[in-house]
């Protein structure tokens, strides 16, 4: 994942949130400026808890780029439970590349989620894109990995309750609700089933198979659940 690429592609699409725009430009110093200001990307996809993976919602990503000490490779996101106003924040999900997240601590890699079946799959998509810039995203963040906690477990109730919630990705065929997924294509209208196809294709990777984690201290894999880790060329 290139920081500098892909900051190119949130400009170019012009997804900079719209109330943030004028501020971005009044403000010039580090100070005055908002965190939230500058280029955005919009993506959806489905969230499930790593501790019951039955748990599953539609999660709405904002998200945009972040550097510190020479640090090219993090994205910062703000999750909610939809789009428009009065969207309940649910929490945060922060996105590293394949090489930043292989130099992690073995301890803290239980927490960081693999995206290849969410993109080959055709779980995430990004609404606002048109269908050549979805793809160019989706190429990118095929094998990032993302740590996610949902600040607010269960957005049914009126406040936010209980404790921290840690999100995993769906991983393999059979694990998502095809409640949750026929809710998710009809709000934009979309086919899951035909978008996995188109991606499998232009990628040329099959869909990984990777069995849900079986307890919290599970450490993620992108392709396969066993042997070397590597993705199949599509037949």
């Amino acid at each position: 994942m290139d920081r500098r690429e892909m900051l190119g592609l949130f400009g170019a699409l012009g997804t900079a949130l719209p109330l943030l725009a004028d501020d971005h430009e009044a403000k010039k110093d580090d100070h005055a400026a908002s965190p939230l200001a500058g280029p955005h990307a919009h993506f959806c996809g489905i969230h499930m808890a790593k501790k019951d993976p039955k748990f599953q919602l539609i999660t709405q990503h904002y998200c945009t780029a972040h550097a510190e000490h020479g640090q090219d490779d993090l994205f910062q996101c703000v999750l909610f439970d939809k789009t428009g106003a009065n969207a309940k924040l649910l929490g945060v999900e922060y996105i590293v590349s394949d090489a930043v997240y292989r130099k992690l601590p073995a301890e803290e890699k239980k927490f960081w989620h693999a995206h290849t079946y969410e993109v080959l799959g055709g779980g995430l998509i990004a609404p606002g894109m048109n269908p050549d810039d979805e793809m160019k995203f989706m190429k990118m963040i095929l094998t990032t990995w993302g740590k996610a906690w949902h600040t607010w477990p269960d957005p049914s109730t009126a406040v936010p309750l209980g404790e921290p919630l840690l999100i995993w990705s769906l991983m393999g065929d059979g694990q998502v609700s095809e409640k949750v997924v026929a809710a998710r294509d009809k709000e934009f209208k979309c086919s899951t089933a035909k978008i996995r196809e188109t991606r499998a294709k232009a990628i040329g990777l099959e869909v990984p198979n990777v069995a849900a984690p079986k307890d919290t201290d599970a450490v993620g894999r992108q392709w396969t659940n066993d042997g070397d880790d590597r993705p199949t060329k599509k037949k």
